[in-house]
Parts: structure tokens; sequence; C-alpha cells
């Protein structure tokens, strides 16, 4: 699950660039399509990755599907310094924040690795952000901050607790950002959108960006598609004891073209707001469950690909049910998902099978 957060500046708009947008972690999965509907609908982004976990051939396809050139600086949000010099070059309306590590099973392996990047790392900049007066700022969340939820489907008034560091991480980090708006004064007034993202899986109609792991995947889609492509032997499923439809734990899965989308409706609101809001929690995702069984089966289905699997222990901080209560996003945003789970398996598949080795080749 995952956790966005959006910063805009309202301060003196005529004076900013209502157009240009720092995208943090930009060459990543959500940020590269990102990218594309920021473009689309009239943002220019600017993009700021360590490539840490991404490719600066993401960056170039993007350019090819938008036929424009984008800014690409290379540095890493621990680089304060840095940070402060890029925001010295550019007039930012606001941020998208996606820079942070991802991975449920590593953060319980190296939880210092991960509250030193994810949460040491927006506070530098936030730091550099309220230096230079930009205070629109869109977060990258994740429903893991609601740890194992009591209710379905999941609102953003449900209580908040983590069951691994990665939620724990994303969840400082709204707390950060809530304290941060309660805490403005007249003359810094912030607006700030925590997306508290579901599942993302599927990639662009056209097959050329798509999810592209570094190592060994830790999300089940990429999983899935690497083993039906031949890059990986066999599906490992992590437990079939959960108290679900089939065993096997059950996800909200959201296509990331309609996630991209929700980052833009989430930037159009700050655009349009007359006054600061201060700080947003808003959930995307589709408001359907989907049990890992159910997800490999509709993409054999979609696609005609064989997915051997083999059952595996139960992996630490894993739950067995979360799915998301869209109608906020719905009624403010005016943000709805659009794309079905067979869509997302045969995007899926396009991507793969026209990029086998992810974007090596």
């Amino acid at each position: 699950m995952i956790i966005l957060v959006l910063v805009v500046k309202m301060g003196n708009k005529m004076g900013n660039n209502m157009t240009k947008i720092l995208v943090t972690g930009g060459a990543g999965y959500i940020g590269s399509h990102t990218l594309v509907e920021l473009v689309e609908a009239g943002y220019t982004p600017v993009v700021y990755d360590n490539l840490s976990n991404s490719s600066m051939v993401a960056i170039e396809r993007v350019q090819e599907i938008i036929r424009t050139k984008i800014e690409f600086i290379k540095g890493d949000v621990l680089d304060k310094v840095h940070l402060a010099q890029v925001f010295d070059e550019h007039d930012f309306f606001g941020v998208i924040h996606f820079a942070g590590l991802k991975a449920v099973g590593e953060s319980v392996a190296e939880p210092l690795k991960y509250y030193q990047n994810n949460v040491t790392g927006t506070l530098n900049l936030l730091e550099v952000m309220k230096d230079k007066g930009v205070t629109n700022f869109i977060f990258s969340s994740s429903a893991t901050v609601y740890g194992d939820p009591e209710t379905l489907p999941i609102t953003e008034t449900a209580k908040r607790s983590c069951t691994n560091p990665y939620g724990q991480s994303k969840l400082t980090v709204e707390y950060i950002l809530e304290d941060l708006a309660k805490s403005a004064k007249d003359s810094q007034v912030w607006n700030i959108i925590s997306l508290r993202y579901f599942n993302p899986i599927g990639a662009h109609v056209s097959g050329t960006i798509g999810e592209d792991p570094s190592d060994i995947p830790n999300n089940l889609m990429p999983y899935i598609s690497q083993v039906a492509v031949g890059k990986l032997e066999r599906l490992s499923i992590f437990g079939d004891d959960y108290d679900t439809v089939d065993g096997t734990g059950v996800r909200d899965y959201i296509h990331v073209v309609d996630l991209a989308k929700g980052h833009v409706s989430a930037l159009n609101y700050i655009a349009k707001s007359k006054s600061a809001f201060g700080f947003l929690a808003i959930n995307l995702g589709t408001g359907n469950g989907t049990s890992v069984r159910q997800l490999v089966s509709a993409f054999i289905h979609a696609t005609g690909q064989d997915v051997p699997y083999v059952i595996a222990p139960r992996r630490a901080g894993d739950i067995a049910m979360c799915y998301a209560s869209s109608d906020k996003a719905k009624n403010l945003l005016g943000w709805t998902a659009e794309h079905d789970i067979e869509r997302m398996c045969v995007d899926t598949w396009r991507w793969q099978s026209q990029n086998p080795k992810g974007y090596d080749g």
C-alpha cells in the first residue's frame, strides 16, 4: 500500500509559475506514469530522482509518449543543499513527493534504512519548501497507514496503526504534515494532500513504461508477469490460511494510470482553492477487494499465459484484507478509478512481454 502527499504554494499566486511542479522520484513506476498525465493536463514537471530503484530509460520513454522534453535532475532528497539549489533555480507552484523506499518485507529487515529515506528525506524537502515559500504539497502515502483494518471498506477517518516499518514511515510523515499544517502563520499557509494509495498495478497502454523492480519483485503483479514471461520460475504466494474467500490475502488493486490521474485531480483541487485548507487525506482505490489467487486467475484468463505457483509461509507485516472507500476522492476531487482487473492484467502483460528484461532490454 502506498501513501502520497502534495504540497502546493498558495502565497502570491500571481508571482509563481502555476504549472511548474517538482516531482521527486519521478522516474519510478508511479512517478513516470504521473508525468504523462501532468503534461497532458498542461503542467510542466521537473523530475528529481537518484535512480536508486528506477531508470533514466523511463524518462526517455515518457518523452516519446508525450513528445515533449522533461527536465531531469539527478539528486537525492537526503541532500538538502542540492534540494535548496534546485528551488533557487526554479519557480515551483508545488511538489509531488514520490521519492522513498516501498518494500514491506525489506522494511521489516532494515527499518533504519526506511526511516532515514522516507522520513528524513521528507523533512529535508519540507524544510527547503518552507524556506523558499513553496507550500503546495502532494504526498505519496499508502493504505499501510491503516494497519489491520477494523472495518471494510476503509474510510479516511479509520484508525491508523501500522504493522511494518514501511507503513510506520508513511504514517510518521503524515503526522508531521498534519502538525505543519496546524502551525501555519499568516505568511506561511499550506495546502497538503496525502494520497493514500492502495495497490497500483498495470502499465501505460503503449507498453513502453511499467513497473520494473531492480531485484526479485516485492509486489505481486510484477512477480506474476515475470513468471509468465519466463524471467522467474514460479510465483510464491505468501500464506493461504488467511480468513478470506480462498485463504490468500485480499487487496484493492488500482490501475497505475488511474492513480496517476488522481494526482492531477489533487493538484487541480489545490490550484482552484481560494484559500489554504491545511491537510487533507484522500484514499485512491477502486473499492473492490481481489485475492491473490483471484488475481493470478484473472491474469491467466486475460493473457493466456501460464503462471505456476507455490504456497509459501506468511510474510512478516502482511494483513488479511484491505480495500478502500474512495467516496471522498469522488466527492472532493471528482476522481474515480476507471479500469477493471482484466484491463490491469492486459496492460501489465503488454509491458512485460514487450520488455521481458524491463528497461534493460
